[in-house]
């Protein structure tokens, strides 16, 4: 028996292990299976060069449980070792010095186990003791057994074991006994071994039977080891493609199409990625793809190994290139995987583009769902808006689909300003926003449908991107100033009337929470409607863009502002403007006498005392002033009840007022309630 220390330079080698690899203690499954595939493939390619000339036999990788003795055991048929060999490979591990070791990598589980070879030692992390019994595949060959408990301390004996291959036995720790658990076991097999290049067998297969399931006698083999993405795409259907993707994602609806990825230079990947389909929710979409090393699982967090957008992308990339305990910060520097992101983005973008080209109808009949997913891409990679915008469309409130060029050629007679810039008007809601599409559709405009996730920060980059271009939604103004051809229009009814009016519909507007409104009066024209509620651009688009950008949470925290315009040529507004004037003319005239007698005083006080500085006004001045501001705003307040209580009788000021709200949504709860009961008065 050879008894030894193991060739490190610390005596903490095993609780650092402990410690540092603990919180990803589950991957030593991954670790210990790959070792056994491992070995199983070198005896392959052993035997296929003439330097094993012995019957491969059955090279399944098994895993088994012995709950009373507490271990796991997983078993090959592949190479083996020599005691030489053990000494080598499991007994030597170089460290520069624990200081440096803990330092650099205190934060990174996976990098530890990558960056010094120790696959075979996160065994330790749920293992008290662990065994080892092999025998080399070489001719004459003895059996091995080695042994450890978690402390450099290590024995070598002679054993028994009649054939080539090797056991690993794990004697599972106190606190780690969930790993004794079947089905523990066989999930972690699932997750990490799915695709792994040889047999994996965890027991028997099941079936009910006699009212419980029973094993059977075939072997129940957890993985596919040739999985789609190593075959040659020439020899697949459509079939394949959509088999395979309901093995990946059971729950998942069929995906619109997909690309094959199989490159050799200057890297090598293999995969196959799917086009979902999605519409919404793009969290929900997210850490879809997984990526494997030479098909054993590594991760399916692959935001560093290909662009964020393309992380709502489903399916499978596989690379030797990139390292089996894959670390975030190694991703993001690393050469190589740059370039493999680059090519992904490339192939993603030029299969979008033969799409596109090949078959247009089946192109736009996929748009829908296509769409968040370019959108998200243009905005987030400044490459990819290069290649997508040839392949980008919009679709208009009719369901025609346009390219960016074929949209521009369509509006840029009729939808300029005087200012020379392209207007797109877009609706995010058809239903909602009708009567504004058909206002805009009458006056020979074009609408588009904004109403994906992504297309109000899609529209602020392309106003961006696209020369001298503003993009309006339809609803935000009348539609005599959504396209100013000329000077906005005016109102010819005299200020002091307008204002009257306006402050009657004011005092009417029901309360809301977060909404200000602001009342103007327009001539609209007689066919048009005699009220009309509009949103400003800027104000919408600004608290719509708060919710995807970090600093811009004071927009959603203000109100929402209104504006709602009266047409002074609609006939309603007439009469109610006229019985105003009948009915309020000799209320309101000493009221409105005594307020511009009280004004013009008010100024004059101004213009005197902005000659002097404040500490030389005497306090008489001071009261002037004052006594003189109250008594203009007692004037208005007074002017103001008298327009409110006119307002508060007149049935067709209400009716107007919620039509208006019904039309944009607005109208709720008890006006709701109200306007429902006026209608019905009404219409007696």
């Amino acid at each position: 028996m050879q008894k030894g220390n193991i060739g490190v330079t610390t005596e903490n080698i095993f609780p650092v292990i402990k410690k540092f690899l603990y919180s990803d203690h589950e991957i030593f499954l991954r670790e210990m299976v790959s070792n056994a595939v491992d070995a199983t493939q070198k005896l392959k390619t052993l035997k296929q060069q003439g330097e094993f000339n012995g019957e491969e036999g059955d090279l399944s990788v098994r895993i088994s449980l012995d709950t009373d003795k507490g271990t796991i055991t997983i078993s090959d048929r592949g190479i083996g070792m020599t005691e030489e060999e053990i000494d080598k490979y499991i007994n030597q591990i170089a460290f520069s010095g624990v200081n440096d070791f803990l330092e650099k990598y205190k934060d990174n589980a996976n990098q530890i186990i990558g960056h010094f070879g120790l696959g075979f030692y996160s065994s330790f992390m749920v293992s008290k003791k662990v065994e080892i019994i092999t025998r080399s595949y070489k001719d004459g060959a003895k059996a091995v057994k080695w042994s450890c408990d978690g402390s450099p301390a290590y024995e070598i004996s002679d054993a028994e074991r009649e054939d080539r291959g090797s056991d690993v036995i794990l004697y599972i720790d106190d606190d780690c006994k969930e790993f004794l658990e079947k089905d523990k076991i066989q999930s972690l097999l699932t997750k990490y071994c799915k695709f792994m290049a040889v047999p994996v067998v965890f027991g028997k297969k099941q079936e009910w039977k006699d009212g419980k399931m029973q094993d059977t006698d075939d072997d129940n083999v957890i993985n596919d080891s040739e999985p789609l993405w190593t075959k040659a795409p020439s020899s697949l259907k459509d079939e394949d493609y959509q088999k395979f993707y309901r093995t990946l994602y059971p729950m998942q609806d069929e995906p619109m199409f997909w690309i094959h990825l199989n490159v050799d230079y200057p890297f090598n990947l293999t995969g196959i990625l799917y086009f979902p389909r999605i519409k919404s929710n793009i969290d929900l979409q997210r850490n879809k793809i997984q990526l494997y090393c030479n098909q054993v699982f590594v991760t399916d967090q692959v935001e560093g190994i290909v662009p964020e957008f393309l992380t709502l992308l489903h399916g499978v990339i596989d690379s030797p290139d990139i390292p089996l305990n894959v670390s975030r910060s190694y991703l993001q520097s690393d050469r190589e995987v740059k370039k493999i992101s680059t090519y992904i983005t490339k192939k993603v973008a030029d299969r979008l583009l033969s799409l596109f080209k090949e078959d247009r109808k089946t192109y736009e009949e996929k748009w829908d769902d296509l769409k968040l997913f370019i959108n998200y891409g243009m905005l987030s990679e400044e490459s990819f808006y290069d290649r997508a915008k040839e392949f980008t469309l919009l679709k208009d409130t009719e369901g025609k689909y346009f390219t960016l060029d074929e949209y521009k050629t369509l509006i840029e007679g009729e939808q300029k300003d005087k200012e020379g810039t392209l207007v797109y008007l877009y609706a995010t809601d058809k239903e909602e926003q009708y009567s504004y599409i058909e206002a805009a559709k009458a006056k020979g405009y074009s609408v588009l449908m904004a109403d994906g996730q992504l297309d109000v920060p899609t529209i602020q980059m392309l106003e961006q991107k696209l020369e001298k271009t503003r993009f309006t939604r339809v609803d935000s103004d009348i539609i005599e100033r959504l396209i100013l051809k000329d000077d906005a229009p005016k109102t010819t009814l005299e200020h002091d009337v307008a204002d009257n009016l306006s402050q009657v519909f004011k005092s009417q507007i029901p309360q809301m929470d977060k909404a200000d409104f602001y009342v103007e009066v327009q001539n609209l024209g007689e066919q048009q409607q005699p009220v009309v509620i509009t949103q400003s651009e800027y104000m919408r688009r600004m608290k719509e863009m708060s919710r995807y950008q970090s600093g811009m949470s004071f927009y959603a925290q203000m109100p929402d502002s209104y504006s709602l315009v009266l047409n002074a040529d609609h006939r309603l507004v007439k009469e109610i403007l006229s019985t105003l004037n009948s009915q309020l003319s000799t209320v309101l005239q000493p009221i409105e006498a005594e307020l511009k007698g009280q004004e013009a005083r008010l100024a004059a006080i101004r213009q005197a005392q902005e000659k002097k500085k404040a500490d030389e006004l005497t306090q008489e001045e001071k009261d002037d002033k004052a006594n003189t501001e109250k008594a203009v705003q007692e004037q208005k307040d007074k002017k103001q009840q008298v327009l409110a209580d006119y307002g508060k009788q007149n049935d067709i000021v209400h009716q107007l007022i919620d039509l208006a709200l019904l039309q944009n949504g607005m109208l709720r709860g008890e006006a709701l309630d109200k306007f429902l009961r006026r209608s019905i008065e009404l219409i007696k």
